[in-house]
């Protein structure tokens, strides 16, 4: 009898340790709503004030410096090898490199990109891909108005003072065992923060913010007529979603119609920002990223010998906009479009005694 009842106390409160661990994966009330839709529909954004307070925090943009005078020389004709910011007067051409300093290495200083003893070399890589993410970030503000509006982005947008991005990805081996003994995991069941630890194949990114492979979740058919969609498909798509909603810090009905989830009508207009902006990602990896492999140290690249690359985490850290849509670009406008740097034409020398022409005769008299 005593058994039992020990047995009988010593199961409760292992049930109860049970409960606790349990309730520890959950976040304690009260949280906070925000309806976006219609009500009755579940358009309700749900957050954690606690954990808001976090990002938010985390997410603050950098007082800007008074803008520089435009007047003056040009920054192609008083430094060499400037290839990029040549059409920017000296002033804001300096600016805009202790802009980037602070934006990108505030404790490693100019020579993290710079050569001390000759500032016009090109021997790091670090200038290299530097100058190379200075055009990207014009061809953003430029060219992708359709995800990034005119708020645009700069250097801080993905740095925020680390000369690594916090959030970048390199494309996963798919058969990471060197042969099909262990069997094909397909990328899954492994325990990645890029599908926040679920069972889903862990490379959401290659497929679509590198490839081009339809981001798809059904048939559009009742039957297997041949028109539908994979599970294997379905899962890498909820892959990416997965991504998505973590990297904005929203629910899945911050751009989708809770209806239909896969129909365009009656959704949120940030569905078409998402659109646009896994076209960006993917545009910007293969015209910007992936191209610098070369350019890349060993330690830099992932285990395949590819370049970092960006996904929607690089940017918005949590916020559904990055830095919670601090306007950063009116206070950078050079980096707002592409101006290559033109030098004047040089004066016309003088003709000398065997260049000169020959003086007209004079007209004969008449």
């Amino acid at each position: 009898m005593k058994t039992t009842l020990f047995s009988t106390r010593a199961w409760l409160r292992l049930a109860a340790l049970g409960s606790l661990v349990l309730l520890g994966a959950c976040e304690r009330p009260p949280m906070d709503t925000v309806q976006q839709g219609y009500r009755g529909t579940g358009m309700v954004q749900v957050y954690n004030p606690r954990l808001h307070e976090a990002t938010v925090a985390a997410n603050q943009a950098p007082v800007a410096m008074p803008a520089a005078s435009a007047d003056g020389p040009k920054a192609g004709q008083v430094y060499q090898n400037v290839k990029v910011l040549g059409d920017l007067s000296v002033g804001e051409f300096t600016r805009l490199m202790v802009n980037m300093t602070a934006w990108v290495a505030p404790e490693q200083g100019c020579n993290y990109c710079h050569n001390p003893a000759n500032l016009a070399d090109d021997s790091l890589y670090t200038k290299v891909v530097a100058r190379r993410m200075v055009q990207m970030t014009q061809h953003i503000n430029t060219d992708w108005k359709t995800h990034v509006a005119e708020t645009g982005v700069t250097c801080y947008t993905c740095h925020r003072g680390q000369p690594v991005p916090k959030d970048i990805w390199f494309t996963a081996d798919a058969q990471p065992y060197g042969s099909n003994f262990m069997g094909d995991k397909a990328g899954q069941n492994a325990p990645a923060q890029s599908v926040k630890l679920a069972s889903l194949p862990n490379d959401p990114f290659t497929p679509y913010l590198l490839g081009k492979e339809p981001i798809r979740v059904g048939a559009t058919t009742a039957l297997p007529t041949g028109k539908g969609e994979s599970i294997q498909r379905t899962e890498k798509t909820y892959g990416l979603m997965t991504h998505m909603s973590a990297s904005l810090g929203v629910n899945c009905t911050y751009c989708h119609n809770t209806r239909n989830f896969g129909n365009w009508e009656g959704g949120p207009p940030q569905r078409v920002t998402a659109y646009h902006g896994i076209q960006m990602a993917r545009d910007l990896n293969l015209a910007y990223m992936e191209p610098l492999a070369s350019t890349f140290p060993p330690e830099r690249k992932g285990e395949l010998g590819d370049a970092p690359k960006l996904n929607c985490a690089t940017c918005h850290q949590g916020a559904y906009k990055p830095l919670f849509g601090a306007p950063m670009l009116k206070d950078h406008p050079e980096l707002a479009a592409y101006r290559p740097y033109t030098a004047p034409a040089a004066a016309p020398a003088a003709p000398t005694a065997e260049a000169a022409p020959a003086a007209a005769a004079p007209a004969p008299a008449k």
